[in-house]
């Protein structure tokens, strides 16, 4: 299993280099530079859905370069960004240091936090998309979000729809579905050199390894965990163009089907409290 994360993480520090160039590409992080207003994309999609969270003490679990993470503190939450990608977090650190928003950053893999950061006391573990995906076992990532969550405190994730992963995104005459949709053991291996987003240059550490999880391995693993669902809202588009040649470009960075419009989720978002006492 080590080996897997080693590879992926990997990957993820070329891709956080090349995912916050100044140049317009990757990210896009200059924007976030000149507009101190500024959401990204995938938290203004879900901004009524989280509700007010001003004070709130959040943790922002594979944060990457931290542009979702710096969005959560200019709506006021106290926020800190975990990932395990040290060029990731060296990115996002730079990132405020020139934007000037209130975010603490922790390097570790998702399966470790409950080492590096306090016990019970986050009222707030949020996730964003594309992550769930490089995790072999969701039954410990529940685990680890109900250790982190204070009662009465919250899960909120937004992520790609279990059934997306399943499409073999390299076939644009139709949907085609190729790939688990349940759990497995081993992951499905790639060996790409682009990104979901434009770069500048080629990925040099381009093998990565995935895990896919249905939505209901992903519901029971957080009510095992002691976890009260509170929402569970299936959405027909995903903010990158996960299938290249099918898709059509919403306003705000949203992407959905375009002659299989309705056919299937694309993206989904959860939220769990954990109940007092």
């Amino acid at each position: 299993m080590q080996h897997y994360l080693d590879t992926n993480r990997a990957n993820w520090n070329d891709r956080a280099a090349a995912h916050a160039v100044r140049t317009g590409l990757g990210y896009g992080v200059q924007r976030y530079v000149d507009d101190s207003t500024l959401l990204s994309d995938v938290v203004r999609f879900d901004r009524e859905r989280l509700g007010d969270i001003a004070g709130v003490k959040t943790v922002h679990l594979q944060c990457h370069i931290g542009t979702d993470t710096l969005s959560l503190a200019r709506l006021g939450a106290r926020v800190t960004g975990l990932d395990f990608s040290p060029v990731a977090l060296a990115e996002a650190r730079a990132l405020v240091a020139e934007t000037g928003d209130a975010v603490e950053f922790v390097e570790s893999d998702v399966y470790s936090a409950l080492s590096v950061l306090p016990q019970a006391e986050f009222d707030l573990v949020y996730t964003g998309i594309g992550a769930l995906c490089w995790l072999p076992s969701i039954d410990r990532w529940a685990a680890v979000v109900a250790g982190l969550l204070a009662p009465g405190g919250r899960l909120f994730i937004r992520e790609g729809h279990p059934i997306l992963w399943t499409m073999d995104e390299r076939l644009a005459d139709d949907l085609h579905l190729r790939f688990p949709y349940f759990e497995q053991q081993e992951p499905l291996e790639w060996d790409a050199d682009s990104s979901y987003v434009a770069t500048d240059r080629p990925i040099t550490s381009t093998k990565t390894y995935e895990w896919n999880h249905g939505i209901g391995e992903i519901v029971t693993a957080l009510l095992d965990a002691g976890l009260t669902l509170t929402m569970l809202v299936e959405h027909d588009s995903v903010p990158w163009e996960a299938l290249p040649g099918q898709m059509v470009e919403r306003p705000g960075g949203e992407f959905a089907l375009d002659e299989r419009a309705g056919v299937a989720p694309l993206s989904y978002t959860i939220q769990a409290v954990k109940p007092l006492g």
